[in-house]
């Protein structure tokens, strides 16, 4: 197996549910290439049972607390500044990583020098019956990307592996309801920064009922607006493709019902 290093970084809170965080945390470590550390943030106090699961791997894992909850991206920014290794790769708490994924991803890292970030197609899966429900496969060059970027976020955040170093000069995580991951390929990509993804399927990711509820309301719609913001000023996209995406995504997001928004998504989306 190569020897390349790379650090694994996550985080949980109080409201992650113990059994799904435990099935995360066994795939980081059930991989054919076995990260040199895993950095875990604990995003203010926890339940008794997540921290069960926590001091059941507390060998493997260099944790990260905060004394209240702070929220993805101030979180994983504090992990992030714990991370030894040049690589990272990010792991959400309640997802499935495939047993190849690392391996797959570091011989990517291996091949292309100049490569910042490299993600990868995610399976969506339902929480509970652990049934597929649906598959993700974004675009895979970088000019691609940049293109995809435009108009959406062109990685499943959940199956990234990037370079430390291109992260942290791009400013890290920067707090934006949601859309933290969005706004740093953002920033990496007027910066310059080259990116991939794969099309093989790296994670399942656990969805339930509730996520496209979730991707709707003004709340959401207000995130999406200050996204486009940004990606104007930084020169990414032109005025034009800035009211085309707040026109799409104000009846998406606003006046598209939830049950049409599941459709939409899945179907148009995909």
């Amino acid at each position: 197996m190569n020897e390349l290093k790379f650090s694994v970084l996550m985080s949980v809170y109080c409201k992650d549910n113990p059994a799904w965080f435990r099935e995360a945390v066994q795939s980081v470590f059930s991989q054919s290439c076995i990260p040199a550390e895993t950095v875990l943030t604990a995003d203010g106090p926890l339940t008794e049972e997540l921290e069960a699961v926590i001091d059941e791997f507390k060998d493997k894992l260099k944790i990260v607390r905060l004394e209240k909850n702070m929220g993805l991206g101030a979180a994983l920014n504090a992990g992030l500044k714990e991370c030894s290794y040049p690589l990272v790769a990010r792991m959400d708490s309640d997802d499935i990583s495939l047993p190849d994924r690392f391996e797959k991803q570091i011989k990517a890292f291996e091949t292309d020098k100049d490569l910042s970030v490299l993600g990868g197609a995610i399976r969506e899966i339902d929480s509970e019956s652990k049934e597929e429900v649906s598959f993700r496969r974004l675009p895979q060059s970088d000019t691609e990307l940049k293109n995809f970027l435009k108009t959406r976020c062109p990685f499943n955040h959940m199956s990234v592996m990037f370079r430390r170093e291109a992260v942290l000069e791009c400013g890290g995580y920067i707090p934006l309801h949601l859309m933290e991951d969005y706004y740093l390929w953002a920033r990496m990509a007027a910066k310059g920064c080259r990116f991939a993804n794969l099309a093989d399927i790296l994670v399942n990711a656990r969805t339930d009922k509730n996520l496209y509820s979730r991707r709707g309301g003004w709340k959401y719609f207000k995130s999406n607006k200050a996204i486009a913001d940004k990606m104007l000023s930084l020169g990414l996209i032109s005025l034009p493709v800035y009211l085309f995406n707040l026109a799409v995504r104000f009846c998406v997001q606003v006046i598209m019902p939830n049950s049409v928004r599941s459709i939409f998504y899945k179907k148009a989306l995909r």
